[in-house]
């Protein structure tokens, strides 16, 4: 039975939103097209309708939930921009953003996997990085163009590396301090 373009569509964006989900919590390499499609409430045989391979719904997933994490910095700033920069990172460097992988981060959960793609897949990765760097800038508020820009780097790169760590370590304890150490530095507390 033919689907009209709207539920095609409809379909698509439950695929798209359902992968970007499961990548982060599972990787590239965790879920097959099958579970993916399953999950999604859709059949496996309908998944090539709507991508040519799996990188081309990982690449769509990536960049689906890149623009989502983006969003929620936005929404941040447009609350209160003088508080935006300490609710970033510390809504960031949680546990519970550490537990729950995939409504995070994508440069934490997906990075290892973006750069091991073709290189189609970072472009997207590439922008949104630019896009996170050049947020976190308008939010330091001392220094030269170029040095606000190097701490937005350091901050972010810290927060990545901090989650991932974290997500990486076996001792909750350690897990935690991890995070909580990497929070007071860059807040300065």
């Amino acid at each position: 039975m033919k689907v009209s373009r709207e539920q095609a569509a409809l379909n698509r964006e439950r695929i798209v939103e359902v992968a970007a989900r499961l990548f982060r919590e599972k990787g590239y390499d965790g879920i097959g097209v099958a579970d993916l499609m399953k999950n999604a409430g859709l059949t496996h045989g309908g998944f090539y309708g709507h991508f040519a391979s799996k990188e081309d719904l990982m690449i769509e997933a990536c960049q689906h939930a890149l623009e989502k994490s983006l969003e929620g910095w936005r929404a941040k700033v447009a609350r209160d921009p003088q508080q935006a920069l300490p609710a970033i990172v510390g809504s960031y460097l949680t546990t519970r953003h550490r537990d729950q992988p995939g409504g995070g981060c994508p440069a934490a959960a997906m990075g290892v996997d973006v750069a091991r793609m073709s290189p189609r897949a970072r472009p997207a990765f590439t922008k949104a990085t630019r896009q996170q760097f050049a947020l976190l800038e308008g939010l330091l508020p001392e220094g030269t163009p170029e040095e606000r820009r190097q701490q937005a780097i350091s901050t972010f790169a810290a927060m990545v590396g901090a989650i991932v760590l974290a997500r990486a370590i076996d001792d909750e304890a350690l897990s935690a301090e991890i995070l909580d150490v990497v929070k007071a530095q860059l807040l300065q507390e």
